[in-house]
């Protein structure tokens, strides 16, 4: 590995972290108020120098890919999600020229900025977080509910599934994970029919478009997000 990217400091996302930088020694890139975040965590005792600050919408260079963090609406300090775009040998970085896969979850919703920082993505881990229905009638506190259910919560299926179809019209998409589901309030098959029928709904014929739609599961390795 050549470096961690980190998309903010909440404990689900953080928590190897302190064991892997000690034994690894890697470059940890988030931003400013993540980083911040991070270093007043009780017990973290990560090495302040590891750490490198990375701004919304101002691509930075980690070996030979290009990497966009992009700007989401979650409940943590400053939270982004990451575009990776890979150099085709000999071709720079010109962004005609560029593949690119994104990894894009904790969104408590989407709007014209993630359409367009998305568009023209290969291959996307997108957040189906939760069954809207699921969580409303679920054992979670009404306060828990009313977070995730807000704009800086979660995605739902149906978010997600609306979400792709302003991605669908793009010719360069192959590859969707659905991603960040919910143990309580989600299941792979649920996540997978409802995107899917939205996606009927909003863009005709899913099953036509030559895009793959598959779960990324929770506890055990997936596929590997490969841009195409």
């Amino acid at each position: 590995m050549d470096g961690i990217l980190i998309t903010h400091e909440h404990s689900d996302h953080i928590s190897a972290l302190k064991v892997i930088s000690k034994k690894h020694h890697l470059p940890l890139y988030a931003t400013v108020g993540t980083i911040n975040e991070i270093l007043n965590v009780k017990g973290m005792e990560i090495n302040p120098d590891l750490f490198n600050e990375v701004r919304y919408d101002r691509e930075f260079t980690l070996k030979d890919m290009v990497i966009d963090p992009i700007r989401i609406s979650h409940d943590a300090a400053e939270p982004v999600c990451y575009r990776f775009y890979g150099c085709e040998k000999g071709e720079g970085v010109s962004p005609g020229k560029r593949r690119s896969a994104a990894v894009c979850t904790d969104l408590g919703k989407y709007d014209d900025y993630i359409v367009d920082k998305l568009s023209g993505v290969s291959t996307l881990l997108l957040e189906a977080n939760h069954d809207v229905k699921m969580l409303e009638v679920g054992s979670y506190p009404y306060y828990l509910k009313k977070r995730i259910l807000s704009e800086k919560g979660h995605l739902s299926n149906d978010s997600a599934g609306e979400l792709l179809s302003y991605l669908m019209g793009e010719k360069s998409l192959k590859h969707v994970f659905l991603g960040h589901l919910s143990k309580e309030n989600n299941y792979a098959a649920l996540a997978y029919e409802t995107v899917r029928m939205q996606l009927n709904m909003l863009c005709g014929n899913f099953e036509e478009s030559g895009v793959s739609l598959g779960i990324a599961p929770r506890d055990v390795p997936g596929a590997a997000l490969m841009a195409v």
